[in-house]
């Protein structure tokens, strides 16, 4: 078994594979005020609910775009389950050749989402992460990644209108019943779940005119399942995209 760690801006997700299988899952909150023992009391939890000691655990690798937070999750590893693991960057072979001016400058959970793409679901493909922000990841039919697009992730754009306004609350991120809404709270959903899915769409329509072929998309991320309920653009969902890619890119290393 191994475990893998996608740690990201807002949430961290830790997975538990074996072989292909995810075996165990956890969504942690990315926090700084956090120590690698409390870290560690949520994965022994985990561990614990499917009968896993520590033993079993024989590697790790990590993604990260939250540098802040690598000492403490490495130190977590190496504690509670003495592994050391993988950090996915510069050196580490991923399997799809980089066609970016500075491939250094990719979001490791970019690179990993785009590996679980390719290899699972094949290309030419639209790999989706409707996160914090919104990256747009294209890869071509022989496994480059050719580049994409960054936007404004749904809940960022919903903290930034009850933040920066004086009466706008916050409200729930559900799909409101029609487009044209009754009231204040109506109405912010509508511009922006449906703002949000026709960015979606439409950024997706851009890439496929440029690209001049048809392509797979696939969405992942807490808020693509709202993407794909109201929108036909999205042909999969699959919310552990980051954890497979990530255990995709740790065989790759422990095979040479």
């Amino acid at each position: 078994m191994i475990i893998v760690l996608d740690v990201g801006n807002t949430n961290t997700k830790i997975g538990i594979f074996e072989g292909n299988e995810l075996v165990e899952s956890l969504r942690l909150s990315s926090s700084m005020s956090k120590t690698g023992d409390e870290y560690g009391f949520y994965l022994m939890g985990m561990l614990n609910r499917k009968n896993i000691k520590p033993a079993d655990i024989k590697g790790g690798i990590i993604s990260s775009v939250n540098p802040n937070l690598n000492y403490t999750f490495e130190h977590m590893l190496d504690f509670y389950l003495g592994v050391k693991p993988y950090i996915v960057g510069s050196g580490i072979k991923t399997g799809i050749n980089v066609k970016y001016d500075n491939p250094k400058e990719v979001g490791a959970d970019r690179i990993v989402g785009s590996v679980a793409a390719y290899n699972i679901y094949g290309g030419p493909c639209i790999a989706i992460d409707c996160g914090t922000a919104t990256t747009f990841n294209v890869i071509s039919g022989s496994g480059e990644y050719l580049g994409g697009a960054i936007a404004a992730g749904l809940k960022s754009s919903a903290d930034a209108l009850y933040t920066g306004t004086a009466k706008l609350p916050k409200v729930e991120l559900t799909v409101p019943k029609s487009v044209i809404g009754k009231t204040t709270i109506a109405n912010m959903q509508s511009g922006l779940v449906f703002g949000y899915v026709s960015m979606i769409e439409g950024m997706v329509a851009r890439i496929k005119k440029e690209m001049g072929k048809p392509l797979k998309v696939i969405a992942t991320g807490g808020l693509s399942e709202i993407v794909a309920s109201c929108s036909n653009v999205i042909d999969v969902v699959d919310r552990t995209l980051t954890l497979k890619g990530l255990n995709i890119v740790y065989h790759l290393q422990s095979s040479n």
